[in-house]
């Protein structure tokens, strides 16, 4: 029995590590927020400048992907302390409003991420990404 072309096909140069980047964004917003990033950041600053373009790629918009995410957790802490409080009456509607629309499209746009790495494809976040590497 022959092999298939899908059984000899090698996964594209920093496949792996674009996964594990990819991995490690969605593990930081969603089960273990801190030490994710901790991991995800000594993962970037080691092999940003060495690693293959397609893992370059998923390394660097994770990164800022997840720069953007502490930044707007952050801001919505910093809006509930000015509004008042975590014992105002909006702390709620603030608190809902951002892990339904935010936070969840911060997510969406991982998995995306994610299943593009995969692929073996490049992926930019949409607004917060950088550019991508020509």
């Amino acid at each position: 029995m022959r092999p298939s072309a899908a059984d000899t096909e090698q996964p594209p140069p920093g496949q792996t590590l674009a996964v594990i980047a990819q991995s490690l964004y969605l593990i930081n917003l969603l089960l273990l927020p801190g030490l994710a990033f901790v991991l995800l950041a000594l993962l970037y600053w080691r092999r940003v400048d060495t690693a293959p373009p397609l893992a370059r790629c998923h390394l660097r918009q994770t990164w800022y992907g997840s720069l953007w995410a502490g930044t707007l957790i952050i801001g919505v802490n910093l809006l509930i302390l000015l509004l008042g409080g975590y014992q105002a009456a909006g702390t709620w509607a603030i608190l809902i409003a951002y892990f339904t629309v935010i936070h969840a499209s911060l997510v969406m746009l991982g998995i995306l991420g994610l299943a593009r790495a995969l692929a073996g494809q490049c992926w930019r976040f949409p607004l917060i990404g950088p550019r991508l590497e020509v």
